[in-house]
Parts: structure tokens; C-alpha cells; sequence
């Protein structure tokens, strides 16, 4: 890694998605410390320095070529609208050469959106879990059947290679780089300069197009905020749907379509979202975060963190806890 800040390099191929191509620099310019020293330096590239044209009427004057890869920390790939990565599943020979390079030196790589169909065409995902947007998703499993490929979630992190679903799925993905980076602290900074959540709730099944519900059916959204403030309780499916003033089938029914997950899946989500917080941003004891989550006892904590991103939480809190990060400089 390079001393000073981190520096990203954003691929631009033909047909780039408008938004995919300026959502690392506006999310990962906002990424400031204490001292308000920017973390990242976010510049884009094309190959061979070229234009390049974008979906959303403009054309994209880079000041860099394929080279900003061979000294980029991070490699982010925007979304595509065309181009024989979409077609056929292949790219141009140099840019599956730099992107293979750039891994091979230790690079991360990302991808937003239709990207994936990029770092699949240079083999960047084969054997490998990854997202892209939903609408996408049996084209891509044609043309790459050794990807493991997710359409239900907004991203996928496996070791240094990153895929996010679709258009706004990607800020997502920037802003949990972010936090993987330095910690709660500076992400839900940024997320608040973007008017964003941290985080958002379920995955793309949530968007995924379907019957809209009927205009008199109610929203779960006040049951949700009300079970958010409530996580340190026992809270039952029916303590939901009575909340929610609705039967039993009917609420899980709407929770699912408006969340993309099962009232006992989110809860679960917020519960282990709520103790990473605590675990970053408190000296509390695992066991007390543990009682305030709703996990009742340390070992039902460890055992959802472990499944939700593989560590303990005192691993967790080594990495991401400011003291700790204090006590490792």
C-alpha cells in the first residue's frame, strides 16, 4: 500500500454508467479524519488514455491511461451499458491484462453494477462468490457459469475482490470499504455528507420488479424503527405484527417485500449490525454488548458474527475499535 492516501483508480470503458463513474469520487472524497485530511485519491482512467462515451450523453476526457493500475491500491470498475462484455463475455486483451496485473500485485478490486461483467471477462471471478444488478443476473450465469453469482444482496465482499449490484448498490459498496478502512467512526461520517444510511437494509430482492401492493396495504417501516429501539428485548414475530396492526401472514408477507428478508432474518441483521457498532465505538464488555443486542449471552453473539463476517468480536473490535487502531500505530 502506498504511504499518504489511498489511492483508487477508476476503470472507464466505453458506454460507462454515468452514475457508477462518479460515485467513488463523491463517496470516497468525504472519507476525512479528525484533522479533515482526505483518506483517498480518487482518479480515472481509460485505455490508452482515450475518451470514452457515457450512458448519460457526455463523453469522459480521462487524465490517465491503464498505467494508473500499476500504482492504484484500489481498483473500481463502473457499470456499462454496452460493449462485448455485455455480448460475449469478453474484453480487450489489455484491460483483462491490467486488471489481472493489478490483483496480482495486491490491488483490491471493485466493481459496480454491470462491472462484474468486466472482472469476469478477465477472471477475476471465477471460483468466486460476486453480485451484480439483478436484472443482469442470467445473462451473466450464461456467459460465466464458474461465478458464483448472488443477485439477492446489494454487494459481495470476497477477500480483495468486490462486487456490488446495481447503481446506488455501489455507494453502499464504497461506503463499507470505508468502514473497513477506518472504522464507523469516518463512514457514517461520509454517509451523512452523502444524505445516506450507513448501511441499508435487506438486498435486491427488494427491488426486484413486481405487483405493486395496494395503496390501502400499510407500511412496515414505523414496526421496523420501533423494533430498532427495542433490540436490547425479546421481540417476537406476533410483537411485530400486532405493532404493525396486522395479522401474523399479512405482515410477513409485506415485511418481506418491502425488506427483501424474513422479520427474523432483519431482526437478526440489526441485532449483529447494532453489536459491530458497540464493539467499534464503546469500551463496553462483549457481554454486556451482547445483552444489549438481544443476544442474551456472549457465545449467541460470537456465533452470529461469525457467520455474518467470520470473525470473533474481539477480533473484531482489534481491528476496528479507534484504541486499538491508537494502540497498533
Amino acid at each position: 500500500m502506498s504511504s499518504g492516501p489511498h489511492r483508487i483508480a477508476v476503470l472507464a470503458l466505453d458506454q460507462v454508467v454515468g452514475l457508477d463513474l462518479g460515485t467513488p469520487s463523491q463517496v470516497f472524497s468525504t472519507a476525512r479524519g479528525a484533522d479533515d485530511a482526505y483518506r483517498y485519491d480518487v482518479r480515472v482512467c481509460t485505455p490508452g488514455g482515450r475518451p470514452v462515451r457515457s450512458t448519460a450523453g457526455f463523453q469522459v476526457l480521462p487524465d490517465h491511461g491503464l498505467e494508473l493500475l500499476d500504482t492504484a491500491d484500489t481498483v473500481i470498475v463502473p457499470g456499462i451499458h454496452a460493449g462485448a462484455a455485455l455480448t460475449s463475455g469478453t474484453v480487450e486483451p489489455e484491460v483483462a491484462e491490467a486488471l489481472r496485473s493489478a490483483y496480482q500485485r495486491g490491488a483490491r478490486i471493485m466493481s459496480i453494477c454491470t462491472g462484474a461483467f468486466v472482472l469476469a471477462a478477465a477472471g477475476l471471478l471465477d471460483g468466486r462468490r460476486a453480485t451484480t444488478h439483478w436484472a443482469y443476473a442470467e445473462r451473466f450465469r450464461r456467459l460465466h457459469p464458474r461465478v458464483d453469482l448472488d443477485p439477492d444482496v446489494l454487494f459481495i465482499v470476497d477477500d480483495r475482490v468486490l462486487t456490488s449490484a446495481g447503481v446506488a448498490a455501489g455507494i453502499d459498496l464504497c461506503l463499507h470499504v470505508i468502514r473497513l478502512d477506518h472504522g464507523s467512526d469516518i463512514a457514517n461520517r461520509a454517509a451523512r455528507r452523502c444524505v445516506m444510511p450507513p448501511w441499508r437494509d435487506g438486498g435486491q430482492a427488494q427491488y426486484i420488479e413486481q405487483p405493486v401492493p395496494r395503496a390501502t396495504d400499510a407500511s412496515t417501516a414505523a414496526t421496523r424503527e420501533w423494533a430498532r429501539q427495542r433490540l436490547h428485548e425479546p421481540i417476537a414475530l406476533r410483537d411485530l405484527a400486532e405493532q404493525a396492526r396486522m395479522s401474523v401472514r399479512t405482515f410477513t408477507r409485506r415485511f418481506r417485500l418491502e425488506t427483501g428478508l424474513s422479520p427474523a432474518q432483519w431482526l437478526l441483521r440489526q441485532r449483529t449490525d447494532h453489536a459491530r457498532l458497540l464493539l467499534e465505538t464503546t469500551d463496553l464488555t462483549v457481554d454486556q454488548i451482547a445483552r444489549r443486542c438481544g443476544f442474551g449471552t456472549t457465545a449467541a453473539l460470537r456465533q452470529q458474527l461469525h457467520q455474518r463476517i467470520g470473525v470473533a468480536p474481539s477480533t473484531y473490535r482489534r481491528t476496528f475499535h479507534p484504541r486499538e487502531e491508537l494502540a497498533r500505530a
